[in-house]
């Protein structure tokens, strides 16, 4: 049994960590640490702190030490809803990854499994994400599908 549990303010410094693991495998390089994840760390540790709000990260604990295994980290984001979902609340999942050390014991399928739960128990009916080629095959596993839309993105230059 894989123990799972919500994440707490005090686990926000993890996340990053983790989170800066999973930006270098997307990149294929390491990501240098720096001033953007204390920044980082102290907008999740707001976040973490609301129980009740709109902003959730389920997580795996090392099972030999402290700090993180694995995590699955997620908000709902409300918009003009239509005929398919009035309600307008949609979930989006950003961050699902397990330090190398701990992969291939299913952490990141239990973490988000019960990230979805959290979703679904809020009035999420449609979740999205973006996928890795690792990632792909456990998000079609767990019921997700490619979408029809195409994703685009305007962002300011990188300073």
């Amino acid at each position: 049994m894989i123990g799972v549990r919500r994440a707490v303010a005090a686990d926000a410094a993890e996340l990053v960590r983790l989170r800066t693991v999973m930006l270098g495998a997307m990149a294929g390089e390491p990501v240098p640490d720096g001033p953007w994840q204390e920044q980082v760390a102290a907008h999740a540790r707001r976040l973490l702190a609301d129980p009740d709000g709109d902003f959730a990260a389920y997580v795996a604990d090392r099972p030999d030490g402290p700090g993180l295994a694995a995590c699955a980290v997620g908000a709902i984001d409300v918009r003009l809803g239509g005929p398919w979902d009035p309600s307008g609340r949609s979930g989006y999942v950003f961050n699902v990854v397990t330090d190398e050390a701990y992969r291939r014991r299913g952490l990141s399928r239990a973490c988000l499994a019960a990230l979805l739960e959290w979703f679904a128990a809020h009035g999420v009916a449609s979740v999205d994400l973006r996928a890795t080629d690792d990632g792909a095959p456990l998000y079609r596993e767990l019921g997700f599908h490619p979408s029809s839309h195409l994703g685009m993105r305007l962002a300011a230059e990188r300073r």
